[in-house]
C-alpha cells in the first residue's frame, strides 16, 4: 500500500515536471517561425488539418502551438499517460491510442474531430518507432478525413539530442531556435493500395526532406 502511494505521488510529481520543463524551455528558447504561414491559412479555412512531425520533435511545436485546443494523440503506455495530462495543462485535447494499443478507438475518434473541422496532430513514428519512419494510419487518417497533412519540424542552434529511439531533441537554454512548416498535402479520396504506399512515402519524404531544411537552418 506504502509503495503504491509512493507510485502516485511520484507520477504526479512527474507530470508536474514535463510539464514545468515544456514551461522552461519554451520560455528560454529564441524562436523564430519558418513558413508560419503556412498554418495560418490552413486555419483560417476553418476546416480540419492534421499536424504530423516526428517523435524525437515534439518538443518545441508544443510549446508554440500551446492553448490552441488542439488535438494530440497520444499512446496508452504509461509514458503516454504522463504526456498526455502535462499537455492537457497546456490547452490541448487528446485521443489516447496507437499502433501498438487502441489504435483503431483513436484513429475513429481522431478522423470524427478532423471531419468537425478541429485541428489535430498526431507523431506518425511513435510510440516505439522505428524512428522516421511513417505508419500507413496517417495516410488513412487524411484520406478518409478530407483534410490536408502539415509537415512541421524544428531545429535549434545549440541542440541536445538525447540518446533514446527516437533521437529526442532538446536545447540549451537561451539558444535560437526554429519552427519549420512545410507545405501542405492532400490526400485524394481515391487510392489503390499501390498508391497508398507510394502516398505514405511521399508523406515521409516531405518531413525528412523538412528535417534536411531544418538542420541547414543554424
Amino acid at each position: 500500500m506504502q509503495k503504491e502511494t509512493q507510485r502516485r505521488i511520484l507520477f504526479v510529481l512527474s507530470i508536474k515536471l514535463v510539464w514545468l520543463l515544456i514551461l522552461f524551455f519554451g520560455n528560454c528558447a529564441r524562436i523564430r517561425l519558418k513558413n508560419r504561414i503556412r498554418f495560418d491559412r490552413l486555419a483560417e479555412k476553418k476546416r480540419g488539418f492534421l499536424i504530423v512531425l516526428w517523435h524525437g520533435k515534439m518538443l518545441l511545436p508544443i510549446f508554440v502551438h500551446r492553448g490552441q485546443d488542439i488535438t494530440a494523440m497520444v499512446s496508452e503506455h504509461r509514458d503516454g499517460e504522463m504526456i498526455a495530462r502535462s499537455i492537457h495543462r497546456l490547452g490541448y485535447r487528446t485521443v489516447r491510442g496507437s499502433s501498438t494499443r487502441g489504435g483503431l478507438r483513436a484513429f475513429q475518434q481522431m478522423a470524427a474531430r478532423l471531419r468537425k473541422a478541429e485541428v489535430c496532430a498526431l507523431m506518425p513514428d511513435g510510440p516505439r518507432g522505428p524512428r522516421h519512419r511513417l505508419k500507413m494510419g496517417t495516410v488513412l487518417m487524411a484520406q478518409r478525413s478530407g483534410c490536408p497533412i502539415l509537415p512541421m519540424t524544428f531545429a535549434a542552434k545549440w541542440a541536445v539530442t538525447l540518446k533514446t529511439w527516437d533521437g529526442f531533441t532538446l536545447w540549451l537554454p537561451f539558444s535560437k531556435t526554429c519552427v519549420l512548416y512545410g507545405k501542405p498535402l492532400y490526400v485524394p479520396p481515391q487510392l489503390s493500395a499501390e498508391e497508398m504506399e507510394l502516398w505514405r512515402q511521399k508523406i515521409e519524404n516531405a518531413l525528412n526532406r523538412l528535417e534536411e531544411e531544418a538542420r541547414a537552418v543554424f
